[in-house]
C-alpha cells in the first residue's frame, strides 16, 4: 500500500475554480496503467496528468496523461498544471527541463515570479494540412448547428498538431459561438474518418486584447467542452501563418485567447509562434496556474 499524492489545479488563470481543471498525481511510479486510467476516472477532469520517472535518459521527468475513458499522447492544460503543482511542491528555481510524453521530449520553462510560478510548454511537431472535403466540412457543420454563411470564409477548415490533432473552425461573431449547441454523438460518429477527435470553433477579434475567442468539442475522448485547450491554440498558431492569415514581420509571432466563456470557467494563454523564414518551427503556450485543493489515496 502506498500514499499517492493527488492535487487538483486550474491551468491558465490565477483564480481558483476558474480556467481548466486537471488532475496531478506528483508521486506515481508505481502505479500501473490501470490504476491510472481508474484515478483519472475518478478525478473527472477532462485530463489527470501522472508524474514519475523518465524511462529515458534525455529527460528529467515523464508525465502520462489520462481523460476519464482512455491515455492521451499530450495534453496542454495538464502540463502547465502539472509543471506547477511539481514546482510548488518542491520549491523549485526558475529552469528548464525536459518532460517525456507520448508526443515526443518536450522542453519546459519553469519560471518562478515572486510567489507562484509561470510554466512554457514547447509543444510537438507542428503540422497543418490541407482543407478537408467539402463533404466533411458539411457534416461537421451541420453536427455544430452551423450554417455555410455563419462560418467565417477566409479561414480554411484544416486540420492542425503540435501531437494532438484539432480541426479549426472559424466563424464570424461572438453570438454564434456562444450560443453553439453541437450534436455531439455526430461529432463523435465524425471523428475516426479524419483520424481527429477535437473540433475548435473560433472567432478572431483583431481589436481587443485577445485575438481569439474559443470553444473546443471531444466528445470522442470523453470531453464534451474543455474550458481552455493548449493543444487547440497552440496548433492555431501554426494554422494561422500556413493560410497566410495574419501578418507577420521578424521571427516571433505571439497573440493572446481566452477560452471558456461560456461554461463560466474562462482562462487566457499566450501563443508564440516561432519562426524561420516566415514559417512556424517551435509553438509555445504560456499560462499560469492555481491549486485548488489538494489530498492523498492509498492504494
Amino acid at each position: 500500500m502506498k500514499k499517492y499524492h493527488i492535487y487538483q489545479v486550474d491551468a491558465f488563470t490565477k483564480t481558483k475554480l476558474a480556467g481548466n481543471p486537471a488532475g496531478v498525481v506528483t508521486n506515481a511510479d508505481d502505479l500501473t496503467a490501470t490504476q491510472m486510467q481508474k484515478i483519472a476516472r475518478e478525478l473527472n477532469n477532462s485530463e489527470t496528468a501522472f508524474i514519475s520517472q523518465p524511462t529515458i535518459d534525455q529527460a528529467d521527468i515523464r508525465i502520462r496523461f489520462f481523460t476519464p475513458t482512455t491515455e492521451v499522447p499530450i495534453c496542454g492544460h495538464a502540463t502547465i498544471g502539472a509543471n506547477f503543482v511539481r514546482a510548488v511542491e518542491n520549491n523549485l528555481d526558475s529552469q528548464t527541463i525536459i518532460q517525456q510524453t507520448g508526443a515526443g521530449n518536450l522542453p519546459i520553462e519553469i519560471s518562478r515570479k515572486a510567489d507562484t510560478y509561470q510554466i512554457t510548454m514547447t509543444q510537438g511537431e507542428i503540422s497543418v494540412a490541407d482543407p478537408l472535403d467539402a463533404n466533411i466540412q458539411t457534416q461537421i457543420l451541420k453536427a455544430l448547428g452551423l450554417t455555410d454563411k455563419q462560418r467565417n470564409q477566409k479561414y480554411p477548415m484544416a486540420i492542425a498538431s503540435t501531437g494532438a490533432p484539432k480541426v479549426m473552425i472559424a466563424i464570424n461573431n461572438q453570438a454564434t459561438l456562444d450560443n453553439l449547441q453541437p450534436d455531439l454523438e455526430e461529432l463523435k460518429n465524425i471523428t475516426p474518418d479524419i483520424n481527429c477527435n477535437g473540433y475548435y470553433v473560433f472567432v478572431v477579434t483583431p481589436e481587443e486584447s485577445n485575438l481569439i475567442h474559443g470553444r473546443m468539442f471531444s466528445p470522442a475522448s470523453g470531453i464534451n467542452e474543455d474550458p481552455v485547450t493548449g493543444n487547440a491554440n497552440g496548433p492555431l498558431g501554426a494554422y494561422l501563418i500556413k493560410y497566410n492569415l495574419v501578418q507577420t514581420t521578424g521571427d516571433l509571432f505571439e497573440f493572446s485567447i481566452i477560452q471558456g466563456e461560456k461554461i463560466k470557467r474562462p482562462g487566457t494563454m499566450l501563443v508564440r509562434v516561432h519562426l524561420n523564414h516566415g514559417q512556424p518551427v517551435k509553438i509555445q503556450i504560456v499560462g499560469d496556474a492555481v491549486i485548488a485543493f489538494k489530498t492523498e489515496i492509498t492504494l
